[in-house]
């Protein structure tokens, strides 16, 4: 949790961070030998994340047949522990796929974030033990933790998007002011007309309104 919560506050890539994610679900659950993650976007659903090329493979079948157990972790928002035998009759193209890539035992929990991230934090156990119920537990555990620091991180980056917005909106305004104050004390006009004037130049020249009004100050400077 120590070693998550460092990565979560430092990698700056979602695609770095999510990996570190699954590597370190695979290192805290026992039994686990892979790990993805699987979001879901309306009726689509992807793997964002994963170990193994395998885990990606067993994750697409899911996704091609509109159920499996991560599916079915995500859209219920319960922990699905299996052993992939057990599977056979509810989900034989997921088994079938399981087998195929080694895999004896699967272990799904919901990973809900915000509404640009949810889905299912997934592991794969090639063994067939099916996972205990301690996993489970341990997990949820986990996919807590997870979703908090990234909810916590996103409004991080949120918040610096917003204020460099607003930097961005006070330079742009401070330019425009300067560019109606030259126009008012060339012209002797009122600070509408002069702001009009410089409307009417982006319009006519198709040219956003501070480009114009940098471009009028600067050259206003020169000698």
């Amino acid at each position: 949790m120590a070693a998550l919560t460092r990565t979560l506050e430092t990698e700056s890539d979602e695609a770095v961070l999510l990996n570190a994610v699954c590597a370190t679900a695979v290192r805290a659950v026992p039994g686990a030998d892979m790990a993805s993650i699987t979001v879901v976007r309306g009726d689509k659903a992807e793997t964002a994340a994963g170990t193994d090329p395998r885990a990606f493979a067993v994750d697409s079948v899911q996704y091609e047949t509109g159920d499996g157990p991560c599916l079915r972790a995500a859209r219920t928002g319960r922990t699905v522990r299996l052993s992939v035998e057990e599977a056979r009759e509810s989900w034989p193209r997921f088994t079938a796929s399981a087998e195929e890539a080694g895999v004896g035992s699967y272990l799904s929990t919901p990973l809900d974030v915000d509404e640009r991230l949810t889905g299912a934090l997934n592991l794969f156990g090639l063994g067939t033990h099916g996972f205990r119920d301690e996993d489970s537990h341990l997990l949820r555990l986990y996919a807590t933790v997870v979703g908090f620091g990234l909810r916590n991180r996103r409004e991080r980056e949120d918040a610096r998007t917003v204020n460099r917005q607003l930097e961005t909106a006070i330079q742009n305004r401070a330019v425009i002011e300067q560019a109606k104050g030259i126009l008012m004390a060339v012209h002797r006009i009122t600070a509408e007309e002069a702001f009009r004037r410089l409307i009417t130049e982006s319009q006519h020249t198709n040219t956003k309104l501070h480009d114009v009004a940098a471009r009028f100050v600067r050259g206003a400077r020169l000698p």
